[in-house]
């Protein structure tokens, strides 16, 4: 059932503000139904980097302020580009900071991989949501490879398929929400 406190909390993987990740984040907000709430996160570069001295009852307040975002949300949107073969540090060391909480546990996570290639990370990312105990739902994973060639001169998502294949995933994800 949709309910005005259907909330989306949306994470780029990149820190770049106008890079393709981004655009996928905003084309989604697009998407949302009436009645969702869609915030999408834009500081993952405030989070310091994770020291489990720090990870105690009184966490650094950047860790603080998103572990209640993530507790209020009814659902995650990651989208992330690959660096390296792998996740991008940033988006890591935000994860890692979330092992010793249960912001994640069970959590419906929409798991979007849009890079050159995007394999490893989309692997990566599996891994490390699943020993955080996310439900990543079938359906709402998706990895998207040469993005780049998908968007037109103004970022904006034209490739067809991609299209497509974001509003199924987006909606297969928005039902698990609502139910």
């Amino acid at each position: 059932m949709l309910t005005s406190t259907t909330k989306i909390l949306a994470i780029p993987g990149s820190l770049r503000t106008g890079s393709s990740n981004h655009v996928i984040l905003r084309h989604l907000a697009g998407l949302v139904p009436a009645g969702i709430e869609y915030t999408i996160y834009n500081d993952l570069a405030q989070i310091q980097p994770f020291d489990p001295g720090l990870d105690n009852d009184n966490p650094p307040a950047s860790v603080t302020t998103l572990r209640q975002l993530l507790a209020d949300a009814s659902g995650i949107v990651i989208c992330t580009p690959e660096y390296a073969f792998g996740i991008p540090g940033q988006l890591k060391n935000m994860l890692d900071w979330m092992v010793s909480s249960s912001s994640f546990v069970d959590k419906p996570i929409c798991l979007i991989t849009a890079s050159s290639v995007g394999t490893h990370a989309h692997a990566a990312l599996l891994l490390t949501l699943g020993a955080l105990s996310a439900n990543v739902i079938e359906g709402a994973d998706l990895l998207i490879p040469f993005i780049r060639a998908k968007m037109d001169a103004d970022g904006n998502v034209v490739d067809e398929e991609t299209v497509n294949n974001l509003e199924k995933a987006l909606n297969t994800f928005i039902k698990v929400l609502t139910i």
